[in-house]
């Protein structure tokens, strides 16, 4: 059987001191943020992360620092918002339900591109047993936000991606800035096969404009950022038909999946 890709990265963790929810959201909210993300083998990223000697603390909830995540993708049957993040326009949008899997909490998320590429994020909670529909209430919720930065759907909004994984969180006090470690990453469509990314992790950083010390530590050590987004580059990978020439080369250079046990 194969390991989670990521335990060994995750364990290596756990002599570091931890952070509570409450300080890590008063100290780094960030939902106005810049997000950078790295594709990186396990083996390397432990590496990384054991040579990083500024200050670091762990997320740490009820004695647990590693929690189940569960993200629900809608769009349109004509994928417009796949399309428009498959061509970069200035107004895309992603749609997903979020689920925190340990607490059995979700959220209706509209996230979209603010000034200078930060992302914004923006959502509501969401009954725990509609996480995988589009409910009138939440469609309502999704125009509304959307048309108060001149975008909306064209059309019904459905499921049409569901991604999983285990996330550490890492909290930097000397920048304000916030990381997180993406483990045993899965992506399926609905009804179909599941696919596991395998042998690496995703590491994504999350700071104002300016980089963050772990963005500066990676570059160092040769690691650049990878342009991927679980939903686009998920879709991507499962659906060979779709156009996906911004993120070709993640998918063909970091991006190794396995069909899920």
């Amino acid at each position: 059987m194969n390991a989670p890709a990521g335990a060994g990265v995750v364990s290596s963790l756990g002599g570091l001191p931890a952070v509570g929810l409450e300080e890590l959201n008063a100290e780094a909210a960030l939902q106005t943020r810049v997000d950078r993300k790295y594709v990186v083998p396990e083996d390397l990223a432990q590496q990384l992360l054991a040579t990083f000697d500024a200050e670091v603390r762990v997320l740490e909830m009820d004695g647990s620092r590693c929690f189940a995540y569960d993200s629900v993708y809608f769009d349109t049957a004509q994928l417009d918002s796949y399309l428009l993040a498959a061509h970069g326009r200035r107004r895309r949008y992603k749609v997903r339900t979020r689920t925190y899997v340990d607490s059995a909490i979700s959220f209706l998320e509209v996230k979209t591109e603010g000034a200078r590429e930060a992302t914004v994020k923006e959502r509501i909670p969401y009954e725990l047993t509609d996480r995988a529909r589009m409910t009138a209430e939440g469609l309502d919720y999704v125009h509304e936000t959307l048309a108060a930065v001149g975008g909306a759907p064209a059309g019904p909004l459905g499921p049409v991606l569901e991604t999983r994984y285990h996330r550490t969180t890492l909290y930097l006090p000397e920048s304000g800035s916030r990381a997180t470690i993406d483990t045993d990453v899965t992506w399926q469509r609905p009804g179909e096969q599941a696919w596991v990314l395998d042998g690496a992790v995703i590491l994504e950083t999350k700071s104002g404009s300016a980089s963050g010390p772990l963005d500066r530590h990676l570059w160092a050590h040769g690691v650049r950022p990878s342009r991927i987004s679980k939903f686009a580059t998920g879709m991507a990978a499962l659906c060979p038909d779709l156009p996906a020439n911004r993120w070709n080369r993640t998918l063909r250079r970091t991006m190794n999946l396995r069909p899920a046990a």
